[in-house]
C-alpha cells in the first residue's frame, strides 16, 4: 500500500504538471463549450474557398480530352464528334518518325510526328505496300490506296492527282505494317510473330529498298524493344482490361459474398473480444515466449554441432555470402546470447508488469463492450471513407484540368518542304484548320494547318505550376482534416460511455451523431490546426523524396547519408505528431479546448503514466495483428481455393474453368478484406485510446469516495483493489 501512495504521490508531483483535479460538475463530454481556434478555421474556410475556385478554373480552362483521346494532324479529337466511329490514329509515314526518341512518349506529350496522321476504325494488321504499277502513268490512284486511310477531304473516286502527287502531299499512305492501338494510336506489333519473314509479302517494300531491308527501316525507325514495343507486346492493356472486367462480371457475387464473410468476422472478432482478449493475450504473449524459447534451443543446438568446427571470423573474412557465416560457431553463440538477453527481458517485463497487462486486458474488454452499446461506431469508417473518396476524386480531376488547361495550336507547316517553294511560310504562322486554305500557298502543295501544342500563354497557363501545389497542399491538409475529425467523433461517443455512471442507462441518446455535430460545431478550427500541423511535416517529406529522387545519381556518399538521415527523422516526426494529434483530439472531444491546450494536457497525462501507456499499447497493437491476420489470412485462404477450384461440390453454377485470372478476385478479396478490417479495428483502437485517457483521468480525478466515485468497470477497479464507497450499479 506503500508503494501505491507514492506512485500516486509522484503522480501527484510530476515534472509533466499536477495530477487533474475533482470537478463535481463535470459527467463526461462537456456540452456547454465554445468555438476553438478560430483564426485556423477561417483560415482552413479560405483554403477551402480557394481549391474551389481553383477547381472552377481547372475546369473553364481545362480539357481532360488532350489526354484521353488522341488527335488527327488537323487536332481533331479521334473517338469524338464525327471521328466518334474512329478511335484510334494511324501515322501514314513511321519512318518519319525516326527524329522522336519514343513515339508514344512524343504523342502522349502533345509533339506531333511529322506526317500525316489520320482516324481510323481499327489499326492495320497486316503488311501493305504501294504496287510499283501504281506509279505508271495510266494508273487510277482508286485502284491502289486504300479510301479509309486517306486524308477524310481527299475522295480517290473523283481525284485528278497522280500517284507521286498523293504520295508528295501525304494525301494517303503509301504502306503499312502491323499495328496494334495503344492508348488510341497505332503503335507497330514488334512482337511475337509480327515481323516473322514467313509472314511479310514478298512483295512489300518501300522505295529504293528490298523486302528485308524495308523492315529493318521500319524497326529502328519505330524502336523495336523500345518502349513503344514493350507497351505494345508485353502488356496489351486494352486486351487485358476486358479480360479482368469479364472475370469481375462473372465473380463478383462471389467477391462480394467474400467481403461479406470478412465484414462479419471482423464484427464477431471485436464483440467477442468482451469474452475472448484474456485467453487471447495470454496466448499471444505465452506464443512469443515460446518462439524466443525454440530460438534458444535451436541456437544451442547449431552451436554444439559445430563443435568440431575450425571456422572462425578470422579465417572467414568479410563475404556477402551468408550462408558462410552460419558455417562458424560464434555466428550461433551470438544469436543465442542475443535471443536469451531478449527473453529475460521479456520474462522480467512480464513478472513486473503484470498488473498493468492486466488493465490492458480490462480495457481492451471494455472498448468491445462499448462497441456491442453503440454499434453504430463500427460503421462510421463508411462516412471517412466517402469523404476521403471525395477528396481523392477532386483532388484528380482538379489536376487533370488543370494539366490539359490552354486551347490547342496549330500552325502552318510542308510536309515537303525540300521538293517545293514554300518560302512563303513564314515562321512559327499560326492557322485555323477549320478556316484553313491552302491556295494562300501557291507553289506549296503540301502546306498543312497542323496541331503542335497547347497555349501556354495565358494567366491561368503560367501559373499551372503554382495551382498544381496549392491542388497537393489543399488536398493534403482535407485528407487530414477528415481523419482528424473521424477520430474526434468516435473519441466523443467512447467517451460518453466511459463517463456515464450507470452503464448502459446513462449513455446519452445517439452519442455517435451528438459527438459529430460537436466537432463540426465548435472544433473545425481545432482540427484543422492539427492537421494544418500534419500536412506541413508531409510535405517536407515530399520535397525531401522529389530531392533525392531528382539528384540521386548526382549525390555523394556523404550527401546521400545526410539525406537518409532527414528522411528518417522527419519520418518520426510525422509519427510524433500523428500520436499527439490523436490524443489532442480525444481531449478537445471531451474537454472542448483549443488544440494546444488540449495536446498539452494529454501529452503530461500520457507521460505521468508513459509504463502504463507502453504495455497498452503494444498489447492492443499485437491483438489487433492477430485479429487483422485472422480475417485477411482467412478470408483470403477460403477465396484461394474457391476461385482455384480447390472447394469441389459447392453446388454453384460457379466454373473457375470460366475465369481468364483467377487470382484477379483472390487479390479483390484480400484486399477488400483488409480494408474492411483495418476500417473496423481503426474503431477499436481509438476506443481503447480514448477509454484508457478517461481511465487515467479518472484514477486522478476521483478517490473512490461518495462524493468522488470511480466511473471505471468493477474489473479494472477490482485489478487497481480500490471499490467505490457508495455501491454503484451496472457495469
Amino acid at each position: 500500500m506503500g508503494g501505491k501512495k507514492r506512485e500516486e504521490e509522484e503522480q501527484n508531483n510530476s515534472e509533466y504538471g499536477a495530477a487533474v483535479q475533482y470537478d463535481a460538475t463535470f459527467s463526461g463530454p462537456i456540452h456547454k463549450r465554445s468555438c476553438t481556434d478560430i483564426i485556423c478555421c477561417v483560415l482552413f474556410m479560405l483554403v477551402i474557398i480557394g481549391y474551389m475556385v481553383v477547381g472552377i478554373l481547372a475546369w473553364l480552362y481545362g480539357d481532360p480530352r488532350h489526354v484521353l483521346y488522341p488527335r488527327n494532324s488537323t487536332g481533331m479529337f479521334c473517338g469524338l464528334g464525327q471521328n466518334k466511329d474512329k478511335p484510334s490514329v494511324l501515322y501514314f509515314d513511321l519512318l518519319k518518325c525516326a527524329t522522336a526518341t519514343n513515339i508514344m512518349a512524343a504523342a502522349l506529350q502533345g509533339l506531333q510526328c511529322p506526317t500525316t496522321q489520320v482516324c481510323v476504325k481499327s489499326c492495320p494488321s497486316q503488311f501493305w505496300a504501294l504496287s510499283p504499277l501504281a506509279y505508271l502513268p495510266t494508273a487510277k490512284p482508286a485502284d491502289y490506296f486504300q479510301q479509309e486511310f486517306c486524308v477524310p477531304s481527299f475522295q480517290l473516286q473523283s481525284t485528278t492527282l497522280t500517284t507521286m502527287d498523293i504520295i508528295n502531299k501525304e494525301l494517303c499512305p503509301y504502306f503499312y505494317t502491323p499495328t496494334s492501338s495503344v492508348l488510341g494510336r497505332c503503335l507497330p506489333s514488334l512482337g511475337g510473330d509480327a515481323f516473322n519473314p514467313s509472314n511479310i509479302p514478298a512483295n512489300f517494300s518501300l522505295p529504293g529498298l528490298n523486302t528485308n531491308q524495308s523492315v529493318a527501316a521500319i524497326i529502328n525507325a519505330t524502336g523495336a524493344g523500345g518502349a513503344s514495343n514493350d507497351i505494345t507486346n508485353s502488356f496489351n492493356i486494352k486486351d487485358v482490361g476486358l479480360r479482368i472486367f469479364e472475370d469481375f462480371a462473372k465473380s463478383w457475387q462471389w467477391i462480394v459474398a467474400g467481403l461479406v464473410i470478412a465484414m462479419v468476422v471482423s464484427v464477431l472478432f471485436l464483440l467477442l473480444l468482451r469474452f475472448t482478449a484474456p485467453v487471447l493475450i495470454w496466448i499471444l504473449i505465452v506464443g512469443v515466449l515460446a518462439v524466443g524459447a525454440f530460438g534458444i534451443w535451436y541456437c544451442y543446438n547449431e552451436y554444439m554441432s559445430l563443435a568440431g568446427s575450425s571456422n572462425t571470423f578470422n579465417n572467414v573474412g568479410f563475404t556477402v555470402n551468408v550462408k558462410v557465416y552460419l558455417q562458424v560457431r560464434d555466428t550461433w553463440l551470438a544469436f543465442l546470447i542475443i535471443l536469451c538477453i531478449v527473453e529475460a527481458v521479456l520474462l522480467l517485463a512480464l513478472i513486473f508488469l503484470r498488473t498493468r497487462i492486466l488493465i490492458a486486458i480490462a480495457l481492451i474488454q471494455e472498448t468491445s463492450k462499448a462497441l456491442g452499446h453503440m454499434m453504430s461506431t463500427l460503421f462510421y469508417p463508411i462516412v471517412t471513407f466517402v469523404l476521403l473518396l471525395v477528396c481523392v476524386s477532386y483532388w484528380g480531376i482538379t489536376a487533370l484540368y488543370l494539366a490539359t488547361s490552354g486551347a490547342p495550336v496549330y500552325r502552318v507547316v510542308s510536309l515537303n518542304a525540300s521538293l517545293e517553294n514554300c518560302n512563303n511560310i513564314q515562321a512559327n504562322e499560326t492557322c485555323d484548320p477549320e478556316m484553313f486554305n491552302i491556295s494562300q500557298y501557291p507553289g506549296c502543295a503540301s502546306a498543312r494547318c497542323v496541331f503542335i501544342n497547347y497555349n501556354s500563354e495565358g494567366l491561368v497557363q503560367k501559373s499551372i505550376f503554382n495551382l498544381q501545389i496549392y491542388n497537393v497542399v489543399a488536398f493534403l491538409w482535407c485528407v487530414n482534416f477528415v481523419i482528424a475529425l473521424g477520430q474526434c467523433t468516435l473519441a466523443g461517443a467512447f467517451a460518453s460511455y466511459y463517463w456515464a455512471f450507470r452503464k448502459p442507462a446513462d449513455i446519452p441518446t445517439f452519442p455517435l451523431s451528438q459527438s459529430f455535430i460537436r466537432a463540426l460545431r465548435y472544433h473545425v478550427g481545432s482540427l484543422a490546426f492539427g492537421a494544418l500541423i500534419l500536412t506541413l511535416v508531409q510535405l517536407v517529406r515530399i520535397i525531401l523524396e522529389y530531392l533525392d529522387h531528382k539528384f540521386k545519381a548526382a549525390q555523394n556518399p556523404c550527401a546521400r547519408f545526410l539525406m537518409c538521415c532527414l528522411k528518417c527523422c522527419f519520418w518520426c516526426l510525422e509519427k510524433f505528431i500523428k500520436f499527439i494529434n490523436r490524443n489532442a483530439y480525444i481531449m478537445i472531444a471531451v474537454y472542448g479546448k483549443n488544440f494546444c491546450v488540449s495536446a498539452k494536457n494529454a501529452f503530461s497525462l500520457l507521460m505521468r503514466n508513459i509504463i502504463r501507456v507502453v504495455v497498452l499499447d503494444k498489447v492492443t497493437d499485437l491483438l489487433l495483428f492477430f485479429g487483422k491476420l485472422l480475417v485477411v489470412g482467412g478470408v483470403g485462404v477460403l477465396a484461394f481455393f474457391f476461385f482455384s477450384g480447390g472447394i469441389p461440390n459447392t453446388g454453384t453454377t460457379f466454373q473457375t474453368a470460366a475465369l481468364n485470372y483467377y487470382w484477379m478476385p483472390i487479390i479483390t478479396v484480400v484486399f477488400g478484406a483488409y480494408l474492411i478490417a483495418h476500417g473496423f479495428f481503426s474503431v477499436y483502437n481509438m476506443g481503447v485510446d480514448t477509454l484508457f485517457l478517461c481511465f487515467l483521468e479518472d484514477l486522478e480525478r476521483n478517490d473512490g469516495s461518495a462524493e468522488k466515485p470511480y466511473f471505471m468497470s468493477k474489473n479494472l477497479m477490482k485489478i487497481l483493489n480500490k471499490k467505490n464507497k457508495q455501491p454503484k450499479t451496472g457495469s
